[in-house]
């Protein structure tokens, strides 16, 4: 397992990528990240939650119901044009940290 801590910072980026992707509930998005970390990383649904309500108030992304489905309607979010270019600006952030760390990673394993 990943310490989340490590991850945490990058919390935003790998749900805004997900949602990017394809409009995404929230039990999905959480599947979709242990799914593709093969386990090694599970996001806790409070957090999600609070990270959906956030990007929600910042205009990142938006909410809709859909079909009933299950005896429930699902809430979907889905990223807006201001969410794309908030993306776009974490991609370019997260390639130069990564090669800062790189400098001073590489070569230890």
């Amino acid at each position: 397992m990943v310490r989340s801590d490590i991850i945490r910072g990058h919390l935003d980026s790998i749900i805004l990528r997900l949602i990017s992707e394809k409009d995404r509930y929230g039990y999905e998005i959480s599947q979709e990240i242990s799914l593709r970390t093969n386990n090694r990383f599970q996001i806790k649904e409070a957090t999600l939650y609070a990270i959906f309500q956030r990007l929600e108030k910042r205009e990142i992304i938006e909410a809709y119901y859909g079909d009933i489905t299950h005896g429930g309607k699902r809430k979907y979010y889905r990223i807006t044009p201001l969410g794309k270019a908030y993306l776009n600006e974490l991609v370019r952030e997260w390639t130069e940290v990564k090669e800062i760390i790189d400098l001073f990673m590489e070569g230890l394993e």
